[in-house]
């Protein structure tokens, strides 16, 4: 059986030949996200679905691509999509887009998703910054025999696991809010005392993806970046029940600024880097 980083290192490589050579950043776009991709410039485009270990997104709003794009020096590579673990396939896929980011060469993460928003002075659609997370979806991407050389250890750091000096320069660049986001299984939506608990816990933000992800980008050392775009009020909080088509008419509507907000992130870190 093919290990999880034996696999993307088999995607890294068929990445690299489908698009002439390794990457500096990726960009993984959630739910309201993927109809930013325009904003960022045109680029070499592949199916997701034909890069080894990568399935085709089946959640709303979400992408099928892998996208090659230059922002400044840096070359990007956009996923236009990623796998959830309510999907089915297990948390290993989960993780299979920024283990592959790693392998590409990338040093920088910029995770995106659409969230609930617990904190009513905040403005839909406008996007938020993650300074931090809960992890309760019950799950790691590290659980299991421990990972080979180079990235060895299972106990990772997660002290600073949404990068202060990005966080800066994200912000000089577009000045934003910024939160705690709780991640949690899905697919169902929160009940209004899930949510009340979570505004117990310090949570401002409530999803069902990133967790994972920054746990396992984290553990290959990349360094990250969360952008939320809040798409609705969390339960108990919104007025009207919570519809994935809620969340993708607030997506296509926010296009537009969320695409202008990751070009000038994108921007500002290929300056710094």
């Amino acid at each position: 059986m093919t290990s999880p980083f034996d696999l993307a290192a088999e995607a890294a490589t068929f990445l690299r030949n489908r698009f002439d050579g390794s990457h500096d950043i990726v960009a993984v776009l959630g739910s309201g996200w993927a109809d930013a991709i325009d904003m960022l410039g045109s680029g070499d485009r592949c199916p997701i679905g034909d890069v080894p270990g990568f399935k085709k997104p089946s959640a709303l709003g979400h992408g099928g691509e892998a996208v090659s794009i230059t922002v400044g020096t840096s070359r990007v590579l956009v996923l236009t999509g990623r796998t959830h673990l309510y999907e089915g396939y297990g948390v290993a896929p989960v993780a299979h887009g920024v283990r592959t980011a790693a392998a590409l060469g990338c040093g920088v993460a910029v995770i995106t998703n659409g969230a609930g928003v617990l904190r009513e002075d905040w403005k839909i659609a406008e996007p938020v910054m993650i300074s931090d997370h809960i992890n309760l979806t019950g799950h790691s991407p590290l659980t299991g025999e421990n990972p080979p050389a180079p990235f060895a250890g299972r106990f990772v750091d997660l002290t600073d696991a949404y990068s202060k000096r990005l966080r800066a320069i994200a912000n000089r660049a577009v000045p934003m809010n910024e939160g705690v986001y709780l991640g949690l299984h899905g697919p169902h939506y929160e009940t209004p005392a899930e949510i009340r608990a979570a505004r117990s816990w310090g949570a401002d933000l409530v999803g069902m993806s990133t967790v994972l992800d920054v746990i396992a980008a984290r553990h290959v050392g990349l360094e990250v970046l969360g952008l939320s775009l809040p798409t609705n009020l969390a339960a108990g909080i919104s007025p009207t029940p919570l519809s994935g088509e809620e969340v993708i008419a607030v997506g296509k509507r926010a296009a537009a600024r969320a695409g202008a907000v990751l070009r000038d992130v994108l921007v500002a870190i290929d300056a710094a880097n």
